[in-house]
């Protein structure tokens, strides 16, 4: 196995030595003797070494709190180099087979023309044209690395990218390892933890410098992959308007549970926005108008620019100019001003774009210069028809009790009653009544509390943009027709002029039971047929379903309800469109998005898909345009695979066992979460939850209120604590039991089946595994002993033991003798960090002990901090 992995290893090895070095050189040789003793006694613990660990155990509890900053530091930025090294080898010349998958569209276009789908070139662009896939980039707080040291760690990537060109000189060798060593040096001596909170505008900075050095360059480039693949295998090439993938986003506009989101802070947003689009397409065109001194043109061209010499240049400095005034503009507005200009004075709309651009493409292609059309040009043709002039669309995401408390603060200031007291006929007949009436509802002169002021002038700044700006609004907590309803009254009364997609959210397990009823309710309503024209978002919520009722209940009833969603549509004659609210840990429906994909339910992709990305599976999956180009490629194909070789029906008997194995699972998880006494003061005490919510991650409190409990804490923390603590508790709690309790009752063979036959049941076994691969029961029970009061050890013991009664059940279900021995890479990555994960824990462990202990100095409090930051860059995720 280490020779599979030899450059992977080579590479942790340099950038591990150059770490080190760099330590050595500020901490002096005791100190890096000292860290590197802590790893070697790792090593031998996790083999079993029982005096080993208590020796690391004893150098510990015996460091200075002047070494504890830079000792943590240590740790956590080599666990950052292993994971770019990693992140480098997926896109390495000299990646081995088991990391480096074939191209999966490749595949794909194989078995679509030439197995069993006996799919025809015109009918393969056709089904590539009819693809929408929409990445949503969310700002939930997960990227605990600060953007500064994401940047350096992209550089170093493309360091050890250049280390592998054989022509490479001495003197070039040379020079590259100069600078890795400057990098890793610039890494060390920056603080790895924000001093503040980022503000929701900061967010958005941080997903368009994203987009701006990734997804500009990834973009293009994975269209011309996937044009030469089509052309490979049709004869033709992929026309330039086709654009299979585009990209949302939360930041700025999210502000379910978070005072920070306000209109003015999306407005800000949505013109920051625009004014990255303006300053990447001025550099965009122009290169174009350095390249194309050419004379020969159309005569469409001719007759737009008249007898000139140079036709297209002339056009190019006309659209120059006009994005350079946008520009103006638009900066103009950020410093507070408000100039006038003429609309069709600025690039606005994707058509202002488009218009100049592909009257330059069709006159070359028209005049015989193919090769000279289809190279940058074309990338800046797909560039537009990707992210348009705003770079993403932003959605707006607002709790659905925000908007009723809203409309029965006008209800009772009108003196018509209180919209929250009436019942669902009530308020829909309300609505509707106000949805046909031309005289508004809101009274000009009134003056509403702070709360229906924030909603109304969110709804107010809606109706001020672009359909092109803005993508859906998503109303978190959805349980009933009118709850769509009154956000559609409250866009109205602001003047919105666009019929703004209106996406329900169903969370927990009630509403996703509930959401087919939903939203046949809303389908029996003329008024709303009308308003949505055909189609339908509605989007699944992974992460409080799960803390809801378990990942193993979550999932089935996530499944159940996109099944019934499916069947509604159908009957409305709407087309539906699923909006999965997926996380980056397993515990929130995080995962490989390929098998993700390929698990939904017949008929539910059926080209349309909206997913998630946030925090740092944004970096991991489109930080470095290499990876981008790949990440881009397995949505593509997953989707078109889903689509047009959809998953079999699941058979009458493993529908009904998976309905027994979800209500044992959801009984298990509740009567520990829900019942348990002793649960809330055990989490509290074995896990960082209180001391997470001192991390500078985002914009967002950690709870929805204030003085709630573990039920009013948000997903991402509730997951977030126990991964620190290495129990993984909500990404397994419940499933082991479930799956063991039909093991019981006699369904093995059929649960193997399911899992040989099934890609849902395959899918969520391979999540288990991956899972209790990384719990670390052992190092939770050391957080037990030194912070857990002994009171509450027999609730430890009761975790662990149904922890093992899960592995032990995944293992007689998939026949394999070690968790993950189907993924060896996998394996191999997880046990790659276990040296420097582990005496993170331990220290993380001590740390909380003097915090809670003793008056905390800055030091332990730093010092804590890169902890719960190294921890979660070796697990490569928070929540």
């Amino acid at each position: 196995m280490a020779d599979m992995y030899a450059q992977l290893k080579a590479n942790v090895h340099l950038l591990g030595a150059i770490l080190g070095d760099t330590i050595q050189g500020e901490q002096g040789e005791e100190f890096l003797s000292r860290i590197e003793a802590v790893r070697k006694l790792s090593k031998a613990s996790r083999n079993g070494d029982d005096a080993a660990r208590g020796q690391m155990l004893a150098l510990l509890a015996e460091m200075p709190d002047e070494q504890l900053v830079p000792f943590a530091s240590s740790f956590n930025q080599f666990l950052n180099l292993v994971n770019i090294a990693e992140q480098h080898h997926s896109i390495s010349r000299n990646c081995d087979e088991l990391v480096c998958v074939p191209d999966p569209v490749e595949l794909l276009l194989g078995r679509l023309l030439n197995g069993k789908a006996e799919l025809k070139p015109d009918q393969l662009l056709a089904e590539l044209e009819k693809l929408e896939i929409d990445l949503v980039l969310t700002a939930h707080p997960t990227e605990i690395t600060r953007r500064t040291l994401i940047k350096k760690y992209a550089n170093l990537i493309d360091c050890l990218s250049e280390r592998e060109n054989p022509q490479l000189s001495k003197l070039e060798s040379k020079r590259n390892t100069l600078k890795i060593r400057q990098l890793v040096s610039q890494i060390w001596h920056t603080n790895e933890i924000r001093n503040q909170r980022p503000t929701p505008v900061d967010e958005a900075k941080w997903g368009m410098a994203t987009v701006e050095a990734s997804l500009w360059q990834a973009v293009p480039e994975f269209l011309r992959q996937l044009s030469e693949q089509v052309q490979e295998h049709t004869g033709q090439l992929l026309p330039p308007h086709i654009a299979p993938v585009k990209f949302s986003s939360w930041m700025g506009g999210d502000r379910d549970g978070n005072p920070n989101v306000t209109a003015k802070v999306s407005q800000e947003v949505l013109l920051r926005n625009r004014l990255t689009a303006a300053r990447l397409y001025l550099d965009d065109v122009s290169q174009l108008h350095s390249e194309l001194s050419v004379s020969r043109c159309d005569d469409a061209l001719r007759a737009a620019v008249g007898e000139v010499r140079e036709p297209y240049r002339i056009l190019l400095r006309q659209l120059h100019a006009k994005l350079q005034r946008t520009h103006d503009y638009l900066e103009q507005r950020l410093d507070g001003h408000h100039p006038e200009i003429e609309s069709d004075a600025l690039i606005w709309q994707k058509a202002d774009l488009l218009a100049p651009l592909e009257l330059i493409y069709n006159s070359l292609m028209n005049s015989g210069m193919h090769l000279i059309a289809n190279g940058r040009l074309l990338d800046t043709l797909r560039r537009v028809h990707c992210f348009g002039c705003t770079l993403v669309k932003v959605d707006i995401r607002q709790s659905s009790d925000r908007h009723a408390d809203a409309i029965a603060e006008i209800t009772r200031y009108l003196g018509l009653g209180d919209y929250n007291h009436w019942n669902e006929a009530e308020k829909q007949a309300f609505l509707l009544r106000e949805l046909s009436n031309r005289r508004p509802l809101v009274p000009s002169q009134w003056q509403p509390s702070a709360n229906t002021q924030e909603v109304l002038d969110t709804c107010r700044l809606v109706g001020e943009q672009t359909q092109e700006a803005l993508s859906s609004y998503v109303i978190s907590m959805a349980a009933a027709a009118s709850d769509v309803l009154a956000v559609a009254l409250l866009l109205k009364e602001s003047d919105c002029n666009f019929a703004m997609p209106i996406v329900p959210l169903f969370e927990t397990l009630s509403d996703l039971d509930n959401a087919a009823d939903v939203m046949q309710s809303l389908f029996t309503i003329d008024w709303y047929l009308g308003y949505c024209r055909g189609n339908q978002q509605v989007m699944i919520g992974y992460s409080d379903s799960a803390k809801d009722a378990g990942v193993m209940a979550a999932s089935w009833a996530q499944y159940r309800a996109q099944e019934a969603l499916v069947d509604i549509c159908n009957s409305a004659d709407v087309a539906l469109t699923l909006f999965h609210g997926r996380g980056g840990s397993i515990g929130r429906g995080g995962g490989p998005a390929h098998e993700a994909i390929l698990s939904q339910p017949p008929g539910s992709v059926d080209s349309r898909l909206r997913v998630t990305e946030q925090g740092e599976m944004i970096r991991f999956k489109f930080g470095v345009p290499k990876v981008a180009v790949q990440s881009l490629a397995l949505y593509t194909s997953a989707v078109l695979e889903a689509t047009l070789l959809p998953p079999p029906v699941p058979k009458p008997e493993w529908r009904a066992l998976m309905d027994e194995i979800g209500e044992t699972s959801v009984l298990a998880y509740r009567q520990i979460v829900n019942e348990e006494p002793d649960f809330v003061p055990y989490f509290r005490a074995a896990t960082p939850e209180q001391e997470l919510s001192a991390l500078p991650l985002g914009s967002r409190p950690a709870k929805r209120k204030a003085d709630g409990g573990v039920e009013s804490l948000r997903a991402i923390p509730w997951i977030f604590a126990w991964t620190q603590n290495r129990m993984n508790l909500p990404a397994w709690l419940g499933a082991g039991e479930g799956l063991q309790q039909a093991v019981d009752n006699g369904h093995q063979e059929t649960m193997r089946e399911m899992f040989q036959q099934w890609p849902l049941f395959s899918t969520r076994l391979s999540m288990l595994e991956m899972v209790y691969a990384k719990a670390e029961p052992n190092l939770a029970r050391y957080y037990e002993q030194i912070l857990v009061p002994e009171t509450l050890h027999h609730l430890g013991d009761s975790l662990r033991e149904r922890l093992q009664t899960g592995i032990d059940c995944i293992l007689d279900l998939t026949q394999e003798q070690s968790l993950m021995e189907l993924t060896p890479w996998n394996k191999e990555s997880v046990e790659l960090r276990h040296p420097y994960i582990d005496p993170l824990n331990f220290l993380q462990a001590e740390l909380l002990r003097r915090c809670r202990k003793e008056n905390d100095s800055p030091e332990l409090q730093q010092a804590l901090m890169i902890t719960i930051a190294g921890i979660a860059a070796g697990l490569r995720n928070t929540g």
